[in-house]
C-alpha cells in the first residue's frame, strides 16, 4: 500500500496547505511536515516551493503528482476487490451529504443482503464527492450536480428550501418571508463546499439582500440547535428541519428545490455491491 510520506505528499499537493492536509489525514502538522521532508531529503528532491503559508509545487512535484494519484487508484481498486471477493460476504462504503435520503436505501439494501457490512460517512458535498474520487467510498449522496463522464447518476429526490426561525424570532410572524425581511438578520450557514450555503448566497446576491453576522457552523445538527437557542436564522432544506414546537418553518421567496444525487464511478458500477445499491436506488426512485 501508499507509504505515509506519498499520501502526505498527495494530501498537500491537493490543498497547498500543510494544516489543511494534516486535518484531511488525521495527523498532526508536525508529523505531516516531516512526512514531506523525509521524502524530500531521501531523494534529495524540492517537491514543493515555500512562500508565505500557501505550498506551490515545484516543477518535479507537478510531474510526480498524476503518478501519486495513479498510485492511489490502484490502492483503491486492490482494496475494493479484497472487501468484495467473496461472495457471500463484503463491505459497501457510502458518503453522503444527509441521511435522509440514503438511510431509506441502506434499510432496504440491508434487508436484501444482511451479511453485508455498510458505512455510512456524513459531510458536505464537496468532500463526499472527494472521498468518491479518491477511491475511499464506493457510492456518494450529494446534493451538488456533477457532469463528470466517469461518473453515473441518479437522482433520489427534491425539496424545497425553506426558512427556519425559532418561534419567538420577529420573522415567525410571516407564513412566506420576503428576501428583503432577512436583511440584518444573524444567518446561520454552513461551512463552505456546503451546496445549501453556495444556493443561499446566490439567492441573496441575486436579490441584493445583504444579511447581518454570519455565523458559520460545521453541521446541520448544530445548526438546528442553534435555531432552537433562537442565536439566529437558517436556510435549510424543509425535511432537514426536525419536528419542534420551538421551531417555525416559513416559505422564502424565490426559494429553489434542492436535489439530492447518487453517484458511482462508472469503472465500479457493475461491481456486485454497488451494482446491487444502484438498482435498489433505481427501483425506489420517484416517479
Amino acid at each position: 500500500m501508499l507509504s505515509a510520506e506519498l499520501k502526505a505528499f498527495y494530501r498537500v499537493a491537493q490543498l497547498g496547505s500543510i494544516t489543511q492536509a494534516a486535518k484531511k489525514l488525521g495527523l498532526s502538522q508536525p508529523t505531516v511536515t516531516t512526512q514531506i521532508r523525509q521524502l524530500e531529503s531521501q531523494y534529495a528532491v524540492e517537491l514543493f516551493y515555500r512562500g508565505g503559508r500557501r505550498l506551490t509545487l515545484s516543477d518535479d512535484g507537478v510531474r510526480l503528482l498524476p503518478m501519486v494519484k495513479a498510485l492511489i487508484q490502484q490502492e483503491g481498486d486492490i482494496e475494493f476487490f479484497l472487501r468484495n471477493s467473496g461472495q457471500g460476504t463484503g463491505t459497501l462504503r457510502i458518503a453522503a451529504t444527509a441521511p435522509y435520503y440514503i438511510l431509506d436505501l441502506v434499510k432496504n439494501f440491508r434487508e436484501r443482503l444482511p451479511q453485508i457490512a455498510v458505512s455510512v460517512d456524513i459531510g458536505n458535498s464537496q468532500q463526499v464527492l472527494e472521498a468518491l474520487d479518491e477511491y475511499r467510498v464506493d457510492i456518494a449522496a450529494s446534493s451538488q450536480l456533477v457532469e463528470d463522464p466517469r461518473l453515473i447518476r441518479r437522482t433520489l429526490g427534491t425539496d424545497p428550501l425553506v426558512l427556519a426561525v425559532h418561534r419567538n424570532h420577529p420573522l415567525a410572524k410571516f407564513e412566506h418571508v420576503p428576501l428583503s425581511a432577512l436583511a440584518g438578520h444573524c444567518l446561520l450557514m454552513r461551512e463552505q463546499g456546503s451546496t445549501t450555503r453556495k444556493l443561499t448566497e446566490q439567492l441573496l446576491d441575486g436579490a441584493g439582500v445583504g444579511f447581518g453576522p454570519l455565523l458559520e457552523i460545521g453541521s446541520r445538527e448544530s445548526i438546528r440547535e442553534a435555531v432552537l437557542r433562537n442565536i439566529g436564522i437558517s436556510i435549510i432544506a424543509r425535511q432537514e428541519v426536525p419536528h419542534d414546537p420551538q421551531l417555525r418553518v416559513l416559505t422564502l421567496e424565490g426559494a429553489p428545490q434542492i436535489a439530492e444525487y447518487l453517484y458511482c464511478l462508472k469503472e465500479r458500477k457493475s461491481a456486485r455491491l454497488p451494482a446491487a445499491f444502484l438498482g435498489l436506488a433505481q427501483e425506489m426512485a420517484p416517479a
